[in-house]
């Protein structure tokens, strides 16, 4: 299934997409996702699947490459290593700190796809026994980590997983039949489609955001990098155990909903810093934290796909995109396609270990061509990003509708950002959100209302009290938070 010429050339094609996008400042994984999206449309479901994934694990990669040459990081999940990896390149050592982002990213991404093989099924054998209770408190688990690691201030994520589920809630209601918040628009009465949230939210709030940018941009000249490679091996040996547990941490943490890349490295980063024997040379060019935190990096990708593939419910954004992908091609996520797919399943995982291999000869042409890849105006490439959103919006359903809602969207993202509002809680609430409603109107009707049936079973429970304790954590951190602002002020 995947070693034919479509496939390949997907991977292939997807890859250097992702390079492109990731290399450019502002232009995030999540971004080159969602706009590949229109294309999966026209695929099967493997080489769709093979096209984002691919992308993704490149596109994290690429962000090294403007972050240790510029100081600026290409994306999110890049910014925790920057000022390390361009104090490297200050003492001359910018190839060994590029070639020590492609390569321990590759090998924790390695990593993180045979934890996700070998885990996955197991953890789905465990899985089918989950009824509606079960599912109800695991989505609602989900949305309330998405607040937890949503930012410093809980508050906001809060707001914006409301209006995350305030957007889920719009059109017929899944059990009664009810219109909901359509306000007389026939347009919504199927309720309003992810693609075009999710294209809104990360690309459209973006461009608005870069705007400026497209006036008198001078082009970058980033230096010339011969051999990225010297010195990789030695410093690879020499730090191998913060390569391996940057892996095993990056995807355990990626399994968590809401959590995503960007958490995984900071977390990994401060991790190395706290067990080195050398904590004070962090920040002045020292290689220590950045293996730990590239192989975290793109084994948090694969560590999403546990809950995705499993449950049905994102790790993280892309993840999201995935599930959005596998629904159009008829195929529900969950304990069962591991029986109903078992094949698909195997060639997702083959795919990803190809994905993170193309990483080391793609990751080296990448570096050597920066130079041009950095230097292209953005008042050309915004207007093209823009006519791909457009595309995409509008391909979801053929409605010029989408499109309106995902310029509204786009705005509205814009406004959050600015704000410092996190999109992640929203983007996951949309998804979560129907899962928790139809999940609990499936527990209540079986019951006929009886709320104690929710904790009735000893797996329902564990994830009741492990819901409940999250809710405590952003409780106590508020509390936390609102005690230092006088102490400030004072």
């Amino acid at each position: 299934m995947v070693f034919t010429w479509e496939v390949c050339l997907i991977i292939l094609a997807a890859s250097l997409f992702g390079l492109f996008m990731g290399a450019i400042p502002g232009l995030t994984a999540t971004m080159a996702t969602a706009l590949l999206v229109p294309v999966t449309f026209f695929m099967d479901p493997l080489p769709a699947i093979a096209a984002i994934v691919s992308a993704t694990a490149m596109a994290i990669v690429a962000g090294d490459i403007p972050g240790a040459l510029l100081r600026i990081p290409g994306t999110p999940a890049s910014a925790v290593y920057t000022e390390e990896a361009f104090a490297m390149g200050k003492q001359g050592k910018i190839g060994l700190a590029l070639g020590l982002n492609v390569t321990c990213s590759m090998i924790g991404g390695v990593i993180g796809v045979l934890i996700l093989a070998f885990c996955a099924p197991m953890i789905a054998e465990f899985a089918i026994q989950f009824t509606s209770d079960e599912y109800f408190w695991l989505a609602l688990l989900g949305l309330s980590c998405a607040i937890l690691v949503s930012g410093a201030d809980p508050l906001k994520g809060g707001i914006s997983m409301l209006a995350g589920l305030v957007i889920a809630m719009v059109g017929m209601d899944s059990v009664s039949g009810q219109m909901r918040f359509t306000f007389g628009n026939y347009d919504l009465l199927a309720g309003i489609s992810i693609l075009p949230v999710l294209i809104g939210l990360f690309a459209i709030s973006e461009l608005i955001r870069r705007m400026p940018e497209t006036r008198n941009r001078a082009p970058l000249s980033p230096p010339i990098i011969k051999n990225p490679f010297a010195g990789v091996g030695s410093a690879l040996w020499k730090y191998k155990g913060g390569v391996l547990r940057g892996g095993a941490l990056g995807t355990v943490i990626g399994a968590l909903p809401g959590a995503g890349a960007d958490i995984a490295s900071w977390i990994s980063y401060a991790v190395s810093r706290k067990l080195s024997k050398t904590p004070e040379k962090f920040g002045t060019g020292h290689p220590e934290g950045l293996v730990s935190a590239s192989a975290a990096n793109n084994a948090s990708l694969s560590g999403a796909y546990i809950p995705a593939l499993v449950f049905g419910i994102p790790g993280d954004t892309v993840t999201a995109i995935i599930i959005g992908v596998l629904m159009t091609k008829g195929i529900t996520p969950g304990p069962d396609v591991f029986v109903t797919q078992g094949p698909l399943v195997n060639a997702i995982f083959m795919v990803f270990i190809l994905a993170n291999l193309l990483l080391l000869p793609l990751g080296f042409m990448a570096i050597r061509g920066a130079r041009h890849i950095l230097s292209i105006p953005t008042g050309i490439l915004f207007p093209l990003i823009l006519m791909f959103c457009i595309v995409g919006a509008f391909a979801a359903n053929n409605a010029m509708f989408d499109i309106w809602i995902m310029l509204g969207i786009g705005v509205m993202g814009f406004f959050m950002a600015e704000n410092d509002f996190p999109v992640g809680p929203m983007i996951l609430a949309v998804i979560l959100g129907p899962i928790v409603e139809s999940n609990f109107m499936r527990s209540i009707l079986k019951s006929n209302g009886d709320l104690t049936a929710f904790v009735d079973r000893p797996i329902a429970m564990v994830l009741a009290i492990a819901a409940v304790a999250v809710w405590s954590m952003i409780i106590v951190n508020g509390v936390r938070a609102g005690r230092k602002v006088p102490a400030t002020a004072k």
